[in-house]
């Protein structure tokens, strides 16, 4: 088995599938990559609302001086984002970037709308 060169679906860019990567995909059933890895790593982050691969579930970082990244992927400071709560108005600061699609609260607000609804003790903060 040879490495192959597949586009991107999403930016249109050629990337290399290497032939370990195909045991890898073939062992654990997967089908072939639709996106480059740059385009992969965005579209986790945006899934997962950039929080990504945190260290703080263990791990440490992967022994030695791991410089700021995590798993090989490069990891920056959390970016906090100016908005306005969507209940009391008031400005706050959030840990991602709203997708415009739901309200965002500040940290007042939304427990008082969590602990209204009962028992929200295992919901994202945010």
């Amino acid at each position: 088995m040879a490495d192959k060169t597949l586009t991107c679906r999403d930016c249109g860019a050629g990337f290399t599938f290497t032939e370990g990567e195909q045991d890898f995909y073939a062992q654990k059933g997967y089908s072939e990559p639709m996106r480059c890895p740059s385009c992969r790593a965005a579209k986790k982050a945006a899934r997962t609302g950039g929080y990504g691969n945190s260290d703080s579930y263990g791990g440490g970082g992967g022994g030695g001086g791991g410089g700021g990244s995590y798993n090989g992927y490069g990891r920056s400071e959390r970016a906090m984002t100016q908005v306005v709560c969507a209940n009391c108005g008031k400005d706050t600061e959030v840990p991602f970037v709203p997708r415009g699609d739901k309200p965002v609260y500040c940290s007042d607000c939304y427990s008082e709308l969590v602990g209204s609804r009962g028992g929200g003790g295992n919901r994202n903060r945010y």
